[in-house]
This record gives C-alpha cells, structure tokens and sequence, in this order.
C-alpha cells in the first residue's frame, strides 16, 4: 500500500513487514510508526533490535534475533536496513531467515528499490500478500501532502504556488525538506518567488551538489557533476565548483570546533554535515578547507593556468585529495 495509506489505515502488522520504494525520509518515518505500533516505549529497548546491511554477512544472526521469546511484551520486533544494498547472496540468505519468523514475532525490512524492479528482484515482490508493504514511492499527491506537513511541523505557511512547485520536482523530499527548513528560518510565508532564488529544487545549482556530495563521500557522483559542468562551460566551471567547496569545508569546519555553529542561512545544513564534522575533526576540516581556497586562490592568480584543461586537472586532483576526509580517523 501507499505511504500515506498506511499511515492513514493503520493495517494490521503480522510477522513480516517489507518498506520498500524509494524516498528515504518516508521509509524512516515508516519504520518509526511500525515501532510505534508494535511496540509501547517502555518495552523497546528489550524487544527491538536493528540490523544494517554490514551486520547481516552472516543472516543467522537475523534468524536467531527474530525468533527470541519475547521479554515483559506481546512481540519481539527486529529491522534490518538498507537491504538493498545487499549482495545476491547474503540477500537470499536473509529471505531464507525471514521465512522463520514465528507467531508473535514481527521482522521489517527496507528495502528501497521500485516494487517492480527487475535486478535485484524487491522482496516486497517476493513476498506478495504475505507481508505488508508500504511503499515509499511518491507522486504529486504525496508529495504535496508532505510538503504540507513539512510546513505545519515548521510553524511556516507557504503560498499555493509554491507548494504547487515543490509538489511537482522531481528532487528526493529529503532535499525538499531540507529547502523548506532553510526558507521557514526567514520567519514569513515562502512565495514561488523565494524557492526560485533560494531553493535547491527548483535551481539545481551543480557547483553546490559537487561540494556536498565530495563531503559526504561520493567521491564518483561529485567528478560526474564536475565533469558535466566543465563539457557545458570549459573556462568557467572550476571557480564555481571551488567555491561551492571551500564554503563546505568552512561549514564543516566551523561544526567541527568546539561549540561551532553554522550562520542562520545554512543552519538546515547542519543535520547533514555534524556528524560528518564529528568523523573528520577540526584539523582535517581546516586542512580541506585550506585546501579549496587555495585551489580558487590558484585560479584568480593565474598560478592554475590559463588552459581550461589545468582548471579541471586542478579540481579533479582536489576532489580526490578530500574524498576520503569523511571517513572516520584510525
């Protein structure tokens, strides 16, 4: 069923539970609903346990969680993650595992691929009406509900037209979300006008994706988008691309220190990169930061070169030197 059906109807919850789709922000808040249905807060931390796509190479594990009595409580309650990141293998073995659940017990898993997805096949596809399945895929209508809710939960109003606008992007709601919460710290009512000149939805600006997804790590899709900003303008793609990182890494940085705190208009940043400046530390934040200033610094003097071709050898040998800053220090 469809998300807000599920939220709507409250179904009833047997022994396998499958989320799948792909909005990563209404599969989180499916999971947390499911909990909440299944399990009163009091008993959660004895009958709840949770799996990532790392903890299950060995699926019995999952067997044995799932098949636990449950303790003080109705069920026992196990959720295993980012299924879809699975290799065939390890996905066929915790399929096997799901087929074990007993009576009284409940097993979840998220697995965020389209139902109808043909490689890997979906287990909510596998399971049929055997399980109950939320799907997080979102069209129009989803899509304005949320933005709807989003602003309710942000004590924001936003005009028709804008609503209108957000309802039809094709961005993730996790970016919509994220321009709602950057729009509501203004304190008024978000007009069309401020999510074309604000919003990363609506303007798509590739400079500002470079940086944060080289931050977060996805070292492959940030040269991807340099590379389609240096085929489309040669000359001018480097400066906007260094820029858009050192005011990441600065970001970064300033969240690293000790009782940092981004400025008001990238405070719905932060959610993202705090836990990231938490793994990297102040002095690889600084470094990265240093180093995308010299690299703008490098341009403007000339030192870079005047051919188009140094520019882009100077921001891919940059990307690569900060793609791994993200990863947790030895």
């Amino acid at each position: 069923m469809k998300f807000y059906d599920f939220v709507d109807k409250a179904p009833a919850i047997g022994k396998l539970a499958i989320v799948e789709g792909t909005e990563r922000v209404l599969a989180d808040r499916a999971l947390e609903l499911l909990l909440d249905r299944l399990l009163p807060p009091e008993v959660r931390d004895l009958n709840y346990e949770r799996f990532g796509p790392d903890d299950v190479g060995d699926a019995a594990r999952v067997r044995e969680a799932v098949q636990a009595m449950p303790f003080l409580a109705e069920r026992r309650v196990v959720a295993v993650t980012d299924t879809q990141a699975l290799r065939a293998q390890p996905r066929r073995d915790l399929w096997a595992a799901a087929q074990t659940v007993p009576d009284g017990n409940t097993l979840i898993l998220l697995d965020l691929l389209p139902p109808r997805a043909a490689k890997p096949e979906p287990f909510g596809a596998m399971a049929g009406r055997a399980a109950l399945r939320v799907d997080t895929t979102a069209n129009e209508e989803t899509r304005a509900r949320f933005v709807e809710e989003t602003l309710e939960r942000l004590g924001a109003k936003a005009d028709a037209r804008a609503i209108d606008e957000l309802a039809r992007s094709a961005a993730d709601l996790a970016a919509v979300r994220n321009d709602l919460e950057k729009l509501a710290l203004a304190g008024k009512k978000v007009t069309l006008a401020d999510l074309q000149r604000e919003s990363l939805v609506v303007e798509d600006p590739k400079a500002y994706k470079y940086a944060s997804a080289l931050v977060e790590g996805r070292i492959a899709q940030a040269l991807g988008i340099a590379q389609e900003l240096f085929s489309s303008d040669p000359r001018g793609a480097a400066m906007p691309l260094l820029s858009a990182l050192a005011t990441e890494c600065g970001f970064l940085w300033e969240l690293a220190r000790p009782n940092g705190e981004l400025p008001a208009r990238a405070r719905w940043r932060e959610r993202a990169l705090r836990p990231i400046a938490h793994r990297v530390g102040e002095r690889r934040a600084r470094v990265a930061y240093e180093r995308a200033v010299g690299g703008v610094e490098a341009i403007v003097t000339g030192r870079a070169g005047n051919d188009p071709d140094d520019h882009r050898a100077l921001v891919e040998r940059i990307s690569v030197e900060l793609s791994g800053m993200s990863r947790p220090q030895r």
